[in-house]
């Protein structure tokens, strides 16, 4: 992956009438969020991960990375590839607190 400095796009950020379309269900994220996010300088999708939690919800950028990669490859004016992918967190899948809490631990005898 190349590395790419934080810069915002030459162009002004110009709605378009397709931004209200929601991009990260989960965290009810826009089109238009991510590309103002974008004009705004930030550049990789950990970058917006951070700021709009794209892919931070139930599915965890299952149904919506790919999408969200895209739109700030366009805005950007380069390859999805060079802006990485989701670094992924663990618990990836959710877990209920009882899920440790039965956790038995080995006891020594005296």
């Amino acid at each position: 992956m190349a590395k790419i400095i934080r810069r915002a796009p030459e162009t002004a950020f110009v709605p378009q009438p397709d931004d209200d379309l929601i991009i990260c269900r989960c965290e009810e994220v826009t089109k238009g969020d991510i590309r103002r996010v974008v004009h705004a300088g930030l550049s990789t999708t950990n970058e917006v991960k951070r700021w709009l939690r794209c892919g931070m919800g139930l599915c965890q950028g299952q149904t919506c990375q790919r999408n969200f990669q895209g739109i700030i490859a366009r805005e950007l004016g380069v390859s999805p590839a060079d802006i990485g992918r989701i670094t992924g967190r663990s618990p990836v899948r959710p877990a209920t607190i009882t899920t440790f809490a039965h956790e038995v631990t080995e006891q020594k005898e005296a």
